[in-house]
């Protein structure tokens, strides 16, 4: 089997390569390697955006430097592939409304030249979407609020939930706009394809940012002894889901090809609030964090728990890791990795 994985140096598709070459088989990381996101992140060394490649390599996984926008080429690579992991992506919502055209085309039109390659070679694919095609208002206001989290009733939210309540920013439309052709494909072209609508991943190897994987920073940065900050009361609740656990959904749907769109999170058993997330890395780190706060940010969802039943009665795929095992093993990497960050650690 030979696997081509979209974002492959990322985190997510590094996990995702890491995966599928433990079981041996070929793997492709797919990856053009941009930028934009790591330099809005100063405690980064240069080292760190080439960290990911450099252990990829050394586990035999082939790097293709290349762009999901240029279609010849994806169709080139992916010729000879078994499987499509789509996890290349412009991922965060602040970047989406200052510079739309990059949101655009990296995760609109990205996705269709991924949708028409698999097509092409008649291969199975799986890309990602996000919680946030949800939207913000309904869910918002149907929450109470408790000491240290908001609570929902019921807690999990199942793919029936309406789609694109509320405000609307670039990154929704274009998170949408990929499920809408993923269906197509499906309807259409009778393609195997899944979307999986992913909460608050997190791991190693993740060099998380205020706009886009906030486990990792605040890690990151209550170990260096830098100020992290919260928009908003902290309350907001996430069913984290670790890396390995996503790693595997794509595994599972591989063997167990139902196509569909799938929402895809820890569950009930795996939520933490961001209060409740950074009291857990003092707890570990054994110091105390420094907090502030902000006005919470336009579009940002509250609370989200999902509801994954649904893919797993289609493939047997369940979240594993608690976040207490998860973040530990996170805050364990850091720590093993100085020379990944800029500032001498504090903690």
């Amino acid at each position: 089997m030979k696997v081509l994985v979209t974002g492959g140096c990322g985190f997510l598709g590094y996990h995702i390569c890491v995966y599928f070459r433990d079981r041996g088989e070929e793997v492709i990381a797919y990856d053009n390697l941009a930028k934009h996101e790591f330099a809005r992140n100063p405690y980064m060394t240069p080292a760190a955006r080439d960290y990911n490649r450099s252990q990829l390599e050394e586990m035999g996984v082939e790097i293709v430097v290349e762009d999901i926008r240029n279609k010849a080429a994806l169709l080139e690579y992916s010729s000879q592939c078994d499987y499509i992991c789509h996890t290349a992506a412009q991922p965060a919502m602040t970047i989406s409304w200052e510079n739309p055209e990059l949101d655009f085309s990296t995760n609109t039109l990205g996705t269709f030249n991924v949708l028409e390659s698999a097509r092409t070679h008649q291969i199975p694919v799986a890309i990602c979407s996000s919680i946030h095609t949800f939207g913000p208002d309904r869910i918002n206001a149907s929450l109470t609020e408790a000491e240290t989290r908001y609570l929902r009733q019921p807690p999990a939210i199942d793919e029936s939930e309406p789609l694109l309540q509320g405000t609307v920013t670039p990154l929704h439309a274009s998170k949408r706009s990929n499920e809408i052709y993923l269906q197509a494909y499906i309807d259409t072209f009778k393609l195997k394809a899944a979307c999986f609508r992913l909460t608050g991943i997190y791991g190693p190897n993740q060099f998380g940012g205020e706009d886009h994987g906030w486990v990792a920073n605040f890690a990151i940065r209550a170990m260096l002894g830098l100020p992290l900050t919260i928009f908003g009361t902290g309350k907001q609740v996430r069913d984290i889901l670790y890396a390995r656990d996503a790693a595997a959904a794509f595994g599972a749907f591989y063997r167990s090809p139902q196509p569909g769109i799938y929402n895809l999170g820890g569950g009930v058993n795996q939520t933490i609030s961001l209060l409740e997330c950074i009291d857990r890395i003092e707890k570990i780190l054994e110091c105390k964090a420094d907090v502030n706060f902000k006005e919470g940010r336009f579009g940002d969802l509250r609370y989200f728990v999902t509801d994954s039943s649904k893919f797993q009665r289609a493939t047997g795929w369940e979240a594993r890791v608690q976040p207490e095992q998860g973040i530990t093993e996170l805050i364990q990497w850091l720590q093993n990795s100085p020379n990944l960050f800029t500032q001498d650690r504090s903690c």
